[in-house]
């Protein structure tokens, strides 16, 4: 049996801060409609009826970190394979179709999901409709593709490697969580993919893109009933839906301890500065900590009034670029700062960015700072709202990670909820935690040596 939900955004008034009211309910954004095919492929869109594009998205619950050691970047070489060829479609004859209408398309993987996309007009939405479906559930995988594709990925593996600003988390993933899924790259190593098969990676597909664990998404000038019948069209014609009743995967959930601390990793590199990230273990997407440590994240680095910013930049010009960063996963997280400084200020560096963060963990962050701090987000948040493809990605992202929609007025009433005291209390019980470094630049023997004082 085929269900159907509508949900309409409801305006809130969060704690110091205005909401603007949404057009009509069922006139522009915040009417969101969710239908469930009996054989679990659920179909999410948002109807924005004053903009000439769509965007469409196909959602696949899988992950780097649904692979074994083994298969270490099979779910991103899959994402490059899908757009080699269907049994209806060459390579070539789906990117001609895309580019004839002026569309994007392009995909994405991380280490809990993929997402393969297009936004075009509107009135060429049942074509991207038709080739994205087709892709999801047409794909050849065939071995000359394969092969010819891995010298793609180990191009792209190189060109991660001499990015070491990009590098540098890769390093500071595995610093902080080992050789663990979460803690190997997405891309995989240049050993893992020359070791994948055409046999391995088709059985990893037939067994992670089945209906039950994909999310349909569609926002911009669509109709739900209409996004609904054109997908179901294509994957009956595919064959990819049986007909039996199934229900659909949920999100990930779980609670994983990450128990490093103080660990140091440190690769050099003939660069001109070095990059570091010195940080701790956070929290997951699941914990309503996450409202508060967002706050706390933006006033120590998330733009040019934070902190850091401030002292590291501003007041003594050490370094161009440095931020802190969360990432919430399905059952731990990470909080971090990065920086990049030439290698003789790298000490100063670190050693400001521990005052700081201690400063933090003892007295919490101002009222001010806190103010200033949901303000950006609240804004932030709206502004990154502003297209199409982000209303895709919030509806996608939103189903497989937390398996229901959370309107934009909701979060700017979580965001506006957080007090200082509750962002007192995350950064003793997030900042308190002994941290872990890693960096990649020219060190000489003496500077490498300094490091573990760094996070003692």
């Amino acid at each position: 049996m085929t269900r159907t939900t509508r949900t309409t955004a409801r305006p809130t008034a969060p704690v110091g801060r205005a909401v603007p009211r949404p057009r009509r309910a069922d006139a522009g954004p915040g009417t969101v409609h969710k239908t469930v095919l009996p054989g679990g492929l659920r179909i999410i869109t948002e109807t924005v009826p004053f903009v000439r594009s769509a965007t469409f998205g196909i959602w696949a619950r899988v992950g780097s970190r649904d692979e074994t050691p083994a298969l270490n970047g099979a779910t991103h070489y899959l994402e490059h394979l899908l757009f080699k060829g269907t049994r209806r479609r060459s390579a070539l004859d789906i990117s001609s179709a895309v580019d004839a209408v002026g569309g994007e398309m392009n995909a994405f993987t991380t280490k809990e999901f993929t997402c393969y996309y297009a936004r075009v007009l509107d009135t060429d939405l049942p074509l991207a409709i038709d080739i994205v479906c087709d892709m999801l559930t047409g794909s050849l995988i065939a071995a000359e593709e394969v092969d010819a594709e891995r010298g793609v990925i180990l191009e792209e593996i190189a060109m991660t490697e001499d990015d070491p600003s990009d590098g540098v988390h890769d390093l500071f993933a595995h610093t902080l969580l080992g050789d663990s899924p979460l803690g190997r790259p997405v891309l995989g190593t240049v050993e893992t993919v020359n070791a994948l098969t055409r046999d391995r990676i088709a059985r990893f597909y037939r067994r992670h893109y089945d209906p039950t664990r994909l999310v349909v998404t569609a926002a911009g000038n669509v109709d739900h009933a209409a996004v609904v019948a054109q997908v179901t069209a294509a994957f009956e014609s595919a064959g990819a839906l049986s007909g039996e009743s199934a229900e659909p995967v949920g999100p990930r959930t779980g609670r994983r301890g990450i128990k490093t601390a103080g660990r140091v990793d440190v690769q050099e590199r003939p660069t001109e500065q070095a990059h570091v990230v010195l940080g701790m273990p956070g929290v997951s997407r699941h914990d309503d900590r996450r409202w508060a440590l967002g706050v706390l994240s933006t006033a120590l680095g998330g733009g040019m009034s934070s902190r850091l910013f401030q002292e590291v930049r501003e007041k003594r010009g050490l370094a161009y670029n440095i931020y802190t960063h969360t990432s919430g996963y399905a059952d731990c997280g990470i909080f971090g700062v990065y920086a990049g400084c030439r290698p003789d200020r790298l000490d100063d560096v670190l050693k400001i960015c521990r005052e700081q963060l201690a400063d933090a963990a003892e007295h919490g962050i101002s009222d001010d700072e806190t103010r200033r701090a949901i303000g950006q987000l609240a804004g932030s948040t709206v502004l990154g709202l502003e297209d199409t493809g982000s209303l895709m990605h919030r509806l996608g992202k939103s189903e497989v990670c937390w398996g229901r929609q959370m309107s934009v007025d909701e979060m700017l009433e979580r965001f506006a909820a957080v007090t200082p005291d509750d962002v007192r209390q995350v950064a003793r019980e997030v900042l308190g935690h002994r941290p872990s470094l890693s960096v990649i630049g020219p060190l000489n023997d003496r500077q490498a040596a300094r490091l573990p004082a760094a996070v003692a």
